[in-house]
């Protein structure tokens, strides 16, 4: 690794090693070269005078790519793809003649872009089947255990630990199906010429339509797509660029909100990410055990949700057949989406894997609050017991208001339930049992049984052969 020169961090220290390599230069003009042998292939079968030793010897050398070389055609021609075509030439001298025959630029730029962005799909979608797993289990793990329950951020009525673990799944799994959608709705390009008429196919093939037809697609069906855009100009409709975008910016949403919501949850101490035993919080605070994972995953997030916006601008200006300024945005956007939420879903796994849930401080937060939050249920029994329902609602807003006050002003204890059991009006009450956390929490455990067994658990048998590499996390 070069320490003088700009090292992207999405490699250097975020993102998986397989997502990287999926986008390097090595794999991008292996691409360009399976392309080419696509379609010399299927010319050649629908009759055009191409040999199988042209054909034999382009296959020989679709890996061992001289880029050198390739520089040094690009810095004379101005055209990566035509260096490209010269330095493959250069080890098939046989096959030169016919390489990349009919074709413009972007049935190799065009059409490996769209195999690498469905096989990056393919990875997170696994990636993403992991950590709902994960997630599933710790929901499970915590369905019953209550806690305090938060709307506008202030105290609300007690949920569970595993009830809202399993907001945060749900998001994952609409975006699995989003990123599932995007799977089995992405095109090939395929074989459609210089601005999407194919002339020069139809002259290759003497004006028959439907060897041209044909050639589109079998190049499609060679390169593992079942369908092709139906229409393209130059290029293809980058709608799908945007489309897929979208889709990772989904993932990246939801990351970032549970990220957010483990790092409020830490700093209440009610749960924590893992922390390493050597790891350091704080360069100045010793004893500091911060969110770091969290707060990673939550700048990762940020970063790729702010893609998309280039990729909308890019759809919207492409004048035309096309323009070649959404060249370089997209050598930039593409990868580094894809990088990003490869970065992220490693991350999350690795939080959820580990965190680890502090009953005891969450039994004191929620027992803090629950006597303002059992003032409804000790109302209806004080009207059982034969009092006023409008007399008893007047005491147990007074004695609320005192109780908060006491709170807020003082620093004391919340002794609302004291003060109503040196009332008189509710001598009848039982202000013990009222403040049973588990009258609070609904049918948190009940509905957190169902998301498992209804949501998670197909989910873990579709993927049951699939599992991601889990990723290593540079702390």
């Amino acid at each position: 690794m070069s320490h003088d020169i700009y090292s992207n961090p999405l490699i250097s220290r975020y993102a998986s090693r397989e997502m990287a390599s999926l986008f390097s230069p090595q794999n991008r003009h292996s691409t360009w070269r399976r392309l080419w042998v696509a379609l010399a292939e299927a010319e050649r079968e629908l009759g055009l005078p191409i040999s199988d030793a042209q054909i034999d010897e382009l296959k020989a050398h679709t890996d061992d790519i001289d880029f050198d070389a390739a520089d040094r055609y690009e810095r004379e021609l101005r055209h990566d793809v035509m260096a490209h075509v010269h330095a493959y030439g250069d080890v098939c001298p046989t096959a030169r003649p016919i390489i990349h025959l009919g074709a413009t630029s972007c049935y190799v730029t065009d059409n490996a872009d769209l195999l690498h962005m469905r096989q990056g799909l393919e990875m997170l979608r696994d990636r993403l089947a992991g950590v709902i797993d994960l997630l599933g289990r710790f929901a499970a793990q915590y369905r019953a255990l209550p806690c305090l329950g938060f709307t506008h951020l202030q105290p609300a009525q007690p949920t569970t630990v595993g009830k809202r673990a399993t907001l945060w799944c749900y998001d994952l799994v609409l975006d699995l199906e989003e990123i599932e959608h995007r799977i089995a709705s992405l095109r090939f390009r395929g074989v459609k010429g210089t601005t999407g008429t194919q002339a020069t196919f139809l002259a290759l093939f003497n004006g028959d339509h439907e060897k041209v037809e044909q050639l589109d697609r079998l190049v499609t069906q060679k390169m593992g797509f079942a369908q092709a855009f139906a229409v393209t100009g130059q290029t293809y409709s980058r709608k799908a660029d945007s489309q897929v975008l979208a889709a990772l910016s989904g993932v990246a949403q939801s990351a970032h909100k549970a990220g957010t919501d483990i790092r409020i949850l830490q700093s209440r101490k009610e749960l924590e990410e893992p922390f390493e035993k050597k790891q350091i919080g704080s360069s100045a605070m010793a004893y500091k055990r911060n969110p770091m994972r969290s707060e990673r995953m939550c700048s990762l997030a940020r970063f790729v949700m702010s893609l998309p916006a280039s990729a909308d601008q890019t759809m919207a200006t492409q004048w035309l057949e096309r323009t070649l300024d959404d060249s370089a945005v997209r050598r930039l956007n593409i990868p580094q989406a894809f990088l990003g939420i490869d970065a992220v879903l490693i991350l999350y796994r690795n939080i959820v894997d580990g965190m680890v849930v502090y009953p005891k401080i969450i039994e004191r937060h929620l027992s803090e609050e629950l006597p303002f939050m059992a003032t409804e249920e000790i109302l209806m029994a004080g009207v059982q017991q034969g009092g006023d329902r409008q007399d008893l609602h007047e005491r147990i807003r007074v004695h609320s208001q005192d109780a908060a006050r006491q709170v807020k002003e003082h620093g004391q204890s919340n002794d609302l339930i004291e003060r109503l059991r040196n009332d008189e009006a509710f001598a009848g009450v039982d202000l013990t049992g009222a403040l049973d956390a588990t009258r609070f929490i609904g049918r948190a455990p009940q509905q957190v049984d169902a998301f498992v067994r209804d949501i998670v658990e197909p989910i873990r048998q579709r993927f049951s052969n699939r599992a991601a590499d889990t990723g290593e996390v540079k702390v």
